[in-house]
């Protein structure tokens, strides 16, 4: 294996795993209160309707990870699609630096989870805690996505346990006889689920070490969508049928509410779970921008020192050293939680100017093995614009 080739060990299976990991990570924990907060007992519908708002940029990123199977799959898109070398270079830097930034929040939060169960220095914790990380990540691809699989597993088991709660507890008034629709109310909601679908885009930052890439990333990009869709959906409905959406929206912990509501007792386990969805989702982004930021490493002489693998892992040890660096010290840093609601803009833009290059390129070269309709990239660019308007707003 030559320096500069990472090791294809991934299949269909745990990249899908790995999608539904990012996505489906601390955020399902808290989001779903502030959903039922704009949607009420149509929280369901909300989170649906945000599944449907993804899924053009969704499919557009999946042709184009049959185009350009690289890692840094934004920065290739943009380069090809707009023909745009240099803001391909500075689409690839947002990303590593939104999943850096990103890393470093959740790895502070999964921290406060752990010191609420153990008695243990926060500081110190995320350090030892990073690092470990850091080292799963060096060592291989496929034990990185095999202890995200299972990190995963155990996020599934928590929402299951929740939705079972949900489900055979008493239902709340409005859960027994729901009220006309507010399109206002779920819309207004469906904004706020959107960001719970952020991370599907990760998958094709692994195109270099997936087997069969040009058929294995589009069917783990629309699987995880698809099974994340689901999740979210069931977790809303069990939560608005056994807690009110006014408790729901004014509790910190609102799946721990359901629980409490259905089965009594303070649900600790849920917070044990949440340290390891926090675990999850900083492993899946330290290895999503490592790669990131190899294959920027060759559009970049300046960078070129970050494209080179391991000859023995078969992993880019000095970028993911550097993002793993980069995520310790977001999460000892005090102002990260301003900083991770920026990531959000960051990304939506980049979902903008693949939509865009995806046009361009296939009125240049149609043909693809799996290609959408036009409609489809130009759905993605209005819908992602107008999140980013939005969420540009809410920042101002």
């Amino acid at each position: 294996m030559t320096e500069d080739a990472l090791r294809r060990r991934i299949g269909p299976g745990l990249l899908t795993a790995y999608g539904v990991g990012v996505m489906v990570g601390a955020g399902i924990y808290v989001l779903v209160g502030a959903v039922a907060a704009e949607a009420g007992v149509w929280a369901p519908l909300a989170f649906l309707l945000a599944g449907l708002i993804a899924a053009p940029t969704a499919l557009s990123y999946a042709e184009f990870s049959t185009r350009l199977p690289e890692a840094a799959g934004e920065a290739a898109y943009v380069a090809q699609g707009l023909n745009a070398p240099a803001l391909a270079i500075l689409v690839g830097l947002a990303i590593v630096a939104a999943g850096t930034v990103s890393a470093g929040a959740v790895l502070r939060g999964g921290v406060g989870y752990l010191a609420a169960i153990l008695d243990v220095p926060t500081g110190a914790a995320a350090v030892v805690i990073g690092a470990a990380l850091v080292g799963v990540a060096i060592l291989g691809v496929l034990e990185s996505l095999a202890l995200a699989a299972l990190f995963t597993a155990l996020e599934l088991v928590g929402l299951a346990l929740v939705i079972w709660a949900g489900a055979t507890g008493d239902p709340v008034a409005p859960a027994e006889a729901p009220p006309a629709i507010a399109w206002a109310g779920v819309g207004a909601g469906a904004v706020l689920a959107f960001f719970a679908f952020i991370g599907f885009e990760d998958i094709v930052n692994m195109a270099e070490e997936a087997v069969e890439p040009a058929r294995t990333l589009p069917v783990s990009i629309l699987a995880a969508l698809a099974l994340t869709t689901a999740v979210y959906c069931a977790v809303a409905w069990a939560a608005t049928r056994a807690v009110p959406a006014e408790a729901l929206a004014a509790s910190e912990r609102p799946l721990a509410l359901v629980w409490s509501e259905a089965k009594g007792g303070e649900a600790q386990f849920l917070s044990a779970i949440a340290v390891f969805a926090a675990l999850n989702g900083v492993l899946a982004q330290i290895v999503m921008a490592s790669r990131v930021l190899f294959g920027v490493g060759r559009r970049s002489r300046v960078l070129k020192v970050f494209h080179h693998a391991h000859p023995r892992f078969g992993t880019p040890v000095l970028a993911t050293v550097v993002v793993g660096a980069g995520v310790i010290a977001g999460a000892l840093a005090l102002e990260v939680a301003v900083l991770a609601e920026a990531t959000s803009a960051i990304l939506l833009g980049v979902f903008v100017l693949v939509n865009a290059a995806l046009i361009a390129i296939k009125r240049r070269a149609p043909e693809a093995s799996f290609r959408v309709p036009a409609l489809v990239p130009a759905s993605g660019l209005v819908l992602s614009a107008a999140a980013l308007l939005a969420t540009l707003w809410g920042l101002l």
